[in-house]
């Protein structure tokens, strides 16, 4: 039987106890960073702004594991203290571009995960 909390005004609701948290596992500060990448990023090549959801449509897990690759590499020549090297100069810019291509892969994995649930 799950643990109540009473408040004082004498609403109840379970308690937080095995409950994921999400407020405290991401940093504010890592997320702004990572939204104004994102933001900084919408303007593609050709001058056209894309949606910031864009990416929800389907992005082969190919093209996310190449991309990831070649961000990666840019992050180890910044950090190893070659910079010149790296197609991105800035270590944030590279760390988000990581983050984009990660998160996009679990998106995608996690979408075939509950489409695979839903067939069952």
């Amino acid at each position: 039987m799950g643990k109540i909390r009473r408040f004082d005004t004498g609403a109840t609701r379970d308690t937080t106890e095995d409950k994921i948290e999400p407020w405290g596992f991401i940093s504010p500060l890592a997320e702004k960073a990572f939204c104004e990448y994102m933001q900084f990023h919408r303007t593609q090549s050709d001058g056209e702004l894309r949606e910031s959801n864009n990416w929800k449509k389907g992005i082969p897990m190919d093209t996310y594991w190449h991309s990831l690759s070649r961000h990666i590499l840019d992050f180890r020549l910044i950090y190893e203290q070659y910079p010149e090297e790296a197609r991105t100069k800035d270590i944030i810019e590279a760390l988000c571009a990581i983050r984009f291509n990660v998160d996009g892969m679990l998106h995608e994995l996690k979408k075939q995960e509950l489409k695979g649930m839903k067939e069952k």
